[in-house]
C-alpha cells in the first residue's frame, strides 16, 4: 500500500495559518456554542413570556409541573423539587433568568466557561427532575444538553467572542 504526503496547504481566514483542517479544528465548537446559546435564550424568553407559565398552579404552570414531579415520584433528588416547590414562580423565574444569562454569556462567548458550567448546572438539574424518569435514558432530552456542555466547559470561546477580544487586548497592554 502506497502513502503520499500531502503538502498542499490552504490559507487560513482565522490567520493562524495551517491548512482548511486546522482552521476547521479551530472553529469546531463554534456552531455547538451557537446553538446552545440560542437555544438557552428561547427557553428562558419562552418561559418568561408564556402568560400560563409564571404560575404557582394551573395548567401548563410551573407549579402543575413541579407538583407532577412531586406525586409522581419519578425523580433522582426529591429535594429538588421540594425546594422548587417552596416558591414556584420564583423558581420559575431564577431558571427562566438563569437560561437567558448563560444563552447570551455562551452566544457573545462573555465567560464563556463559567456560562457553560451555568448551562451544564441547569442541564444536570432539569436531567435529575424533569427527564429522570425517561426510559430508556438516551429519550431524556436533558442529558444530550449536559454533555453537550461539557466541551464548552473545557474549551471556551477561543474564536468569535468577547473572551477573546478581552485575550488579545490583554496582549496588547
Amino acid at each position: 500500500m502506497a502513502h503520499t504526503m500531502r503538502t498542499g496547504t490552504y490559507a487560513d481566514p482565522g490567520g493562524g495559518g495551517g491548512d482548511w483542517r486546522d482552521t476547521a479544528a479551530r472553529y469546531a465548537l463554534l456552531p455547538l456554542r451557537i446553538f446552545l446559546g440560542v437555544t438557552f435564550i428561547y427557553a428562558g424568553l419562552d418561559k418568561l413570556t408564556d402568560s400560563q407559565f409564571m404560575r404557582a398552579s394551573g395548567d401548563g404552570s410551573i407549579g402543575a409541573q413541579l407538583q407532577f414531579l412531586d406525586q409522581s415520584g419519578d425523580v433522582a433528588i426529591p429535594q429538588m423539587i421540594d425546594l422548587a416547590l417552596k416558591s414556584p414562580v420564583g423558581f420559575g423565574y431564577a431558571i427562566a433568568f438563569g437560561e437567558l444569562a448563560v444563552g447570551i454569556g455562551t452566544l457573545l462567548g462573555v465567560l464563556a466557561r463559567l456560562a457553560a458550567v451555568g448551562g451544564a448546572l441547569i442541564s444536570l438539574s432539569l436531567w435529575f427532575t424533569m427527564s429522570w424518569a425517561a426510559t430508556p435514558y438516551y429519550y431524556g432530552n436533558d442529558l444530550p444538553y449536559l454533555m453537550a456542555w461539557l466541551p464548552l466547559i473545557l474549551a471556551g470561546a477561543s474564536y468569535w467572542s468577547v473572551d477573546a477580544w478581552w485575550r488579545q487586548r490583554r496582549r496588547m497592554l
